[in-house]
């Protein structure tokens, strides 16, 4: 049995876009031979307009197959795998400790952090929805599983107000979660996941952090240290320490940053 992480970019939306590039371009030269000089203009214009469509799903069908390569576990870059495992590497957790990964998703984080510190736990929590609908606990078992790892366990949460009390955890983790999260101010969500961190405990958590979505993290950084926080700083990870910067450019990630630190 082996392990699947699955992949950030659906299958299905790269078959569908491929496919509808196909039907469009089918539609654009059917309409070409309907058109004459009588047509009216929107029959003339009909053939240039599905034509525009099937170049635009082509394009961005283009761009989810080679997303999908260059994301995929069993892919030559392997590029998921290398940035949950350096998210996970600023995880330390101690004899016994606990770890909470904030949207777990398929479980690769949770996993990572389970092998790097058996002797702690560690908790997944994801609210799995129907736009990652590849994504479910069951699944998340299923890789823990395969991967031989038994100090993890999984559950239904939500990120932007976490079933535990202050200071639960020893460590706290996420990875690309929270900027998929709409009308949500971001750095209140970092609020809320740092809340249950205990004194003492560190945090990694890897985002799009750009100053669109997150705001100040200068200042936000500053906010930290002023409230008694050890260590706080932000570690950008599209230009060489994750990702490259065309990689981050061409595959939506720019602004890729880890917040980490020690409360």
């Amino acid at each position: 049995m082996k392990a699947d992480y699955k992949n950030w970019v659906p299958k299905g939306m790269a078959y569908g876009l491929t496919a509808a590039a196909g039907v469009l371009s089918v539609g654009a030269a059917a309409a070409e031979l309907i058109a004459d000089e009588d047509s009216p203009i929107f029959v003339k214009a009909l053939p240039y307009i599905l034509g525009a469509g099937a170049l635009g799903c082509a394009a961005f069908g283009g761009w989810s197959w080679y997303a999908r390569g260059q994301f995929s576990y069993e892919g030559n870059r392997k590029l998921s795998k290398q940035i949950i495992e350096g998210t996970a590497e600023y995880i330390n957790l101690p004899e016994g400790g606990t770890c909470l990964d904030v949207g777990c998703g398929s479980g690769a984080l949770t996993i990572a952090c389970a092998k790097r510190s058996p002797a702690a736990s560690i908790i997944g929590i994801d609210r799995w929805g129907a736009e990652y609908a590849s994504f479910s606990k069951k699944l998340c078992y299923e890789n823990a599983a395969a991967e031989g790892v038994d100090n993890v366990s999984f559950r239904q949460g939500d990120a932007c107000k976490l079933d535990f009390p202050d200071e639960t955890f020893d460590a706290v983790t996420s990875n690309y979660v929270y900027h998929n999260i709409t009308g949500k101010n971001k750095q209140e969500l970092l609020k809320e996941t740092l809340r249950v961190l205990k004194k003492g405990g560190t945090f990694a958590i890897h985002d799009i952090m750009s100053p669109q979505r997150y705001g100040d993290m200068g200042a936000f950084i500053r906010q930290l240290k002023e409230e008694g926080y050890e260590t706080a700083e932000l570690i950008p990870t599209d230009s060489g320490k994750l990702m490259t910067s065309f990689e981050a450019g061409v595959l939506m990630l720019k602004g890729s940053a880890l917040l980490v630190g020690r409360k």
